[in-house]
């Protein structure tokens, strides 16, 4: 296996923060929807889907769920948030790796990307990290990848909460399109972490990917994979404060046989598979 140097992440969410990830986000919340996502892999693969390469897996959350039905490897540029993955969850491997430029020695029958996917805000990162997943994946095997597309997205705001023996723990999350005519968001998020009755405040911006369905559609055709759209709508309903609404779209992408390449030319072929 190849070893890659992964940078810091600039955002405390995932670096001092790193420890509330799991005490406003405890694992028995990702069940629900890691169990939907589970059932999809399953259903739609060709092969049977015995491994999983989960990319962008932040804290284990949704490996937690996921390992009861496959062989889970992990992987994330957040090192703070990989301690706390491996903790929860001793029988996954985790690798410390950008997801964009990422070379392991292996294939894997299934993999995931259910929540970091926004991080690619040009469509060249999201072309070389749907790459990166294509050359991870077995023929047969299933991509999913749940994101939102722009013209769906509203400007919401959310609320986490959670608490931990004297740790009350409160975030908010602002999303703000500073650009309609641009690819991308604002997720501002403020953090009120109240520890044995004194109270810290901090704040953290991120800029989020927000590409329109056909840019999707193009760049997962390049990779001649078997693509259908699932809605995914209610799943954040319960953080969203007011009437917002925050539909996403799962991408269930199977890979097909190498004989649907055969009327691409030489050069495009090899770039493909390899």
């Amino acid at each position: 296996m190849k070893e890659y140097i992964t940078r810091k992440p600039k955002w405390i969410s995932y670096s001092d923060l790193a420890w509330t990830e799991p005490i406003v986000a405890p694992p028995e919340d990702y069940e629900k929807d890691t169990e939907l996502f589970s059932r999809i892999i399953i259903e739609h693969s060709k092969i049977r889907p015995k491994t999983l390469l989960h990319l962008g897996c932040g804290a284990g959350g949704n490996d937690y769920i996921f390992k009861r039905h496959f062989n889970v490897t992990g992987i994330d540029v957040s090192k703070d948030m990989l301690k706390i993955a491996k903790k929860l969850n001793l029988d996954v491997i985790y690798h410390n790796y950008d997801m964009r430029t990422l070379k392991l020695d292996e294939c894997f029958d299934s993999v995931a990307i259910p929540d970091s996917i926004g991080y690619m805000i040009t469509a060249e990162d999201l072309r070389s990290t749907i790459h990166a997943a294509y050359k991870h994946l077995k023929q047969g095997g299933v991509l999913l990848i749940v994101t939102h597309v722009k013209e769906e997205f509203i400007e919401n705001n959310f609320v986490y909460t959670g608490s931990k023996k004297d740790i009350e723990i409160t975030v908010f999350e602002n999303n703000y399109i500073p650009d309609p005519y641009g690819t991308t968001y604002e997720a501002t998020i403020i953090y009120l972490i109240h520890q044995k009755g004194k109270l810290e405040i901090h704040s953290d911006q991120h800029i989020i990917g927000l590409f329109s369905l056909e840019v999707w559609l193009d760049i997962l055709r390049e990779f001649k994979f078997d693509i259908k759209q699932i809605k995914l709508e209610h799943s954040y309903d319960r953080f969203i404060l007011g009437d917002g609404k925050y539909p996403l779209i799962i991408f269930v992408c199977t890979k097909p046989s190498v004989k649907k390449f055969t009327n691409l030319p030489i050069f495009q072929k090899f770039l493909i598979i390899f």
